[in-house]
């Protein structure tokens, strides 16, 4: 079966930040984080697909994090714009309709909403072991 790609996006934002995640003592916290779906790859034994529906406040952001050790993500905006970087690198404003991707592995230092006055959302879609996990887990401070 072939899924649009904004699902598949949709599906990896959504796993990305996960009712498992901890945040760090006085650390800016998501407005929501919503798992949205889990399920079993059929023509991919012991991969799974997971989604979460990350929505931002206006000047909201996320604390430094990595995601669960097997995970391909794509993040894709909903609504608003993102500022994102991964790895060290530069942060980059993703707006409605654009995406990016991290691989197994990567350090999500940068993930906030851009605006101070409008919300945003994303939908995590992740690619994963089945039973990996946590699906995020944040850094802890220096």
């Amino acid at each position: 079966m072939r899924y649009p790609i904004a699902t598949l996006l949709a599906a990896g934002l959504l796993g990305a930040a996960s009712a498992n995640a901890q945040t760090a003592k006085n650390a800016p916290v998501l407005s929501s984080i919503k798992p949205d779906f889990s399920h079993p790859i059929t023509n991919i034994p012991g991969k799974t697909i997971r989604t979460v529906l990350v929505t931002y406040a206006p000047g909201d952001s996320s604390p430094a994090h990595t995601h669960a050790k097997s995970a391909f993500i794509t993040a894709y905006v909903l609504e608003g714009a993102i500022v994102s970087a991964v790895n060290g690198d530069a942060p980059k404003t993703y707006k409605a309709g654009e995406y990016w991707t991290e691989s197994p592995g990567d350090q999500h230092g940068v993930s906030a909403n851009a605006s101070k006055t409008q919300p945003a959302k994303l939908l995590a879609i992740f690619i994963l072991d089945d039973n990996d996990g946590p699906l995020t887990t944040f850094d802890k401070p220096h």
